[in-house]
C-alpha cells in the first residue's frame, strides 16, 4: 500500500512531500460536475455508490496521496434528529437555540442515523486497493454547534456567541452531546476502513483565545482523546486561527492543518514543534498563470523544510470552484519534484 501519508503524519522520514487537497472532489472537475448534474448534494451524500465514486475520482485524474470521504460536516446532525437543506448554503429546518432544544435532541447511534456513511467508506476503501489511504472526517463540535445554533450561514455569529456567554450551561450541554455523538461517528468511520480521520475546526476563530479553550477546544480535545486507541492519525484543523495557536499546542493530534495566513515555519514554532504541519498554499494563488503556482508552491515547501516532524502539503482552506485543471496539474508536479521533504 502507499503509505506516505500516513508515514508524514506520523512524522517518519518520507522519500518526497505527499500532496492531498482539501475539497479535491468537487465543482473545479468536470467528472464531478457530470455527476451533479444527474443528482442534488444532499442525494449524492447519501448514496452511497455516487459519493464513493466522486471520492475517488481526484485519485484517478491526479494520483494524490490520499482520498478524503465526500461527505458533508452536517451530515451526523440527523443522528440528533435534526433534518438540513442546501440552498445553497446549509440551511437548518428547526435551528437549536435554547435548553429546551437541547433536551428534545436525539440520540440516536450515528450507524443507524447515517449508515450510507460508512457503507460509503467501505467501498472507497476496496476500490482504493491499497494506490491511497482514506481519510474520514467531521467537523469539531464547536464548528457543528455554530451550523445548529444559527441555522444557516451567519457574518458575525451572533446566536452562537450569545449563547456562549448568556447561557453557558445550555452551550455545555450541547457541546457534550455533540462530542459523544462525533466520537462515536469518527470511531465508525474507522471501523468501516477509515485510516486517518480529520476534525474540522472551521469557525474556531471566531473566538478570542479565552472563550475556545472553554467552548471549543475542550471538546475537540474530548474527541481526538476518544479516537487515540484506534491508532489512526488525528489531524486538527482550525481556520483563521493564528491568534489561538498557544492553545492548540494542547490539543492531542499528530497534524495540525494550517491556513495560508501564518507561514508554516512560524506556526511551528508557536506550537512548539511536536507536531506534523499539514497546508498551507492559498487556493486563491491555483487561479494565477502555472509559473505563479509552481513559485507559491515552492515558498510554502521551502517554510516546511525545517519542521521537526514533517509535512503533508495542501491548500489553507478548499479548492475554488472555478481552479482550472491545468494549475492543480502544475502544484502536483511541483510538489512530486520537489525533494526537500524530511
Amino acid at each position: 500500500m502507499s503509505d506516505l501519508f500516513l508515514r508524514a503524519c506520523r512524522g517518519e522520514p518520507v522519500e518526497r512531500t505527499p500532496i492531498w487537497i482539501l475539497r479535491q472532489a468537487g465543482r473545479y472537475l468536470p467528472e464531478y460536475r457530470a455527476v451533479r448534474e444527474k443528482v442534488d448534494f444532499l442525494t449524492l451524500c447519501r448514496t452511497p455508490e455516487l459519493a464513493a465514486r466522486v471520492t475517488l475520482q481526484p485519485i484517478e485524474r491526479f494520483g494524490l496521496d490520499a482520498a478524503i470521504l465526500f461527505s458533508d460536516i452536517l451530515v451526523p446532525a440527523a443522528a440528533l434528529g435534526l433534518d438540513f437543506d442546501f440552498d445553497p448554503a446549509p440551511v437548518l429546518a428547526r435551528p437549536v437555540r435554547d435548553a429546551a432544544d437541547v433536551a428534545r435532541l436525539a440520540r440516536t447511534p450515528p450507524e443507524e442515523a447515517v449508515p450510507y456513511v460508512f457503507e460509503t467508506v467501505r467501498i472507497v476503501r476496496r476500490e482504493l486497493a491499497g494506490k491511497a489511504p482514506l481519510i474520514g472526517f467531521a467537523a469539531s463540535p464547536f464548528t457543528l454547534a455554530v451550523y445548529l445554533v444559527e441555522g444557516q450561514g451567519s457574518k458575525n455569529h451572533a446566536r452562537i456567541k450569545s449563547l456562549l456567554w448568556s447561557d453557558p450551561a445550555t452551550a455545555h450541554d450541547l457541546l457534550e452531546r455533540v462530542a459523544e455523538l462525533t466520537a462515536r461517528y469518527l470511531l465508525a468511520q474507522i471501523a468501516a476502513g477509515a485510516q486517518a480521520i480529520q476534525l474540522f475546526d472551521s469557525w474556531a476563530g471566531i473566538l478570542d483565545p479565552a472563550t475556545y479553550r472553554e467552548f471549543c477546544l475542550r471538546y475537540a480535545r474530548r474527541v481526538l482523546d476518544a479516537l487515540e486507541p484506534a491508532g489512526v492519525p488525528r489531524i486538527y484543523f482550525a481556520l483563521d486561527a493564528g491568534h489561538l495557536l498557544e492553545a492548540i499546542r494542547e490539543c492531542p493530534a499528530e497534524v495540525v492543518g494550517c491556513d495560508w495566513r501564518v507561514p508554516l515555519d512560524a506556526v511551528s514554532t508557536a506550537l512548539g514543534g511536536g507536531f506534523a504541519l499539514q497546508g498551507n498554499l492559498d487556493p486563491c494563488a491555483l487561479l494565477a498563470p502555472g509559473h505563479v503556482v509552481e513559485q507559491r508552491a515552492r515558498e510554502v515547501l521551502a517554510h516546511a523544510r525545517g519542521l521537526e516532524r514533517g509535512h503533508v502539503f495542501n491548500l489553507g482552506h478548499g479548492i475554488l470552484p472555478e481552479t482550472p485543471i491545468a494549475s492543480v496539474e502544475r502544484l502536483v508536479e511541483t510538489v512530486r519534484s520537489y525533494r526537500g521533504a524530511r
